[in-house]
């Protein structure tokens, strides 16, 4: 008997969008802050506070930033589907036949699509236009608190990894330092990302490497700048 895995990884959008971006934006905007200021000659004693101020306000940014996202997606999920109630309430052979004309559009022939939403509008009417009418899912439906507080704690764990070049390499070594520690990160979590959402692990390694070593490059170059008197 064959073995047949037939498991999606849909439902785990939502929380993997939220620990890949935070961990992502606490490992880039640290490491950039760091390679940034110790290329303008900062003394490096105060490199550690700097980043840990960037960690906190970064970890705080990133909570509130998903939290008021979040929810703004929230409440205009939850007016659209008011607003569909009460269309259903007060129209329910039209709100039928929309429905019945959206699964003709997808394949169904005139007959069986009036049935079928017949049969659903029975069933569960919100649920049925929610779904196939606005696209509104259990899966897609935003969770504030989630998200704020993924974003916020991945963030700090990403932010950890360039603070702690700043503690392992002296003077000379300490940007470069920070940037392999950086760059090794962001390969493991595009790699790890992409394995856990089902998808390239290359190309999820790929994409935040390059973005990551583009930032720290020019966060380097505006640090040189400056420490030249510009």
């Amino acid at each position: 008997m064959t073995d047949y895995n037939h498991e999606h990884k849909a439902d785990r959008i939502g929380w993997i969008r939220a620990v890949v971006l935070g961990a992502n934006d606490g490992i880039v905007s640290t490491a950039s802050l760091v390679v940034g200021v110790a290329s303008a000659n900062i003394a490096t004693d105060n490199l550690l506070l700097i980043g840990a101020a960037g960690l906190v306000a970064g970890a705080m940014s990133m909570a509130a930033g998903e939290y008021v996202s979040v929810s703004s997606q929230t409440d205009i999920e939850q007016a659209e589907l008011a607003l569909e109630m009460s269309h259903i309430e007060e129209n329910w052979a039209e709100e039928e036949q929309e429905l019945a004309t959206i699964y003709h559009h997808r394949g169904l022939d005139k007959n069986l699509a009036a049935q079928v939403a017949k049969q659903l509008m029975a069933a569960d009417a919100i649920g049925s236009h929610a779904r196939d009418e606005l696209g509104i899912t259990d899966l897609a439906q935003g969770q504030p608190l989630q998200a704020a507080l993924f974003s916020a704690l991945s963030f700090s764990v990403g932010a950890l990894l360039p603070l702690l070049g700043i503690v392992l390499f002296s003077d000379v070594m300490l940007i470069p330092g920070v940037g392999v520690i950086s760059l090794l990160a962001l390969v493991v979590l595009g790699m790890v990302s992409a394995h856990v959402g089902g998808a390239s692990k290359r190309k999820g390694a790929a994409r935040v490497v390059f973005w990551g070593a583009l930032a720290m490059v020019v966060s380097t170059g505006v640090g040189h700048l400056f420490g030249m008197g510009f």
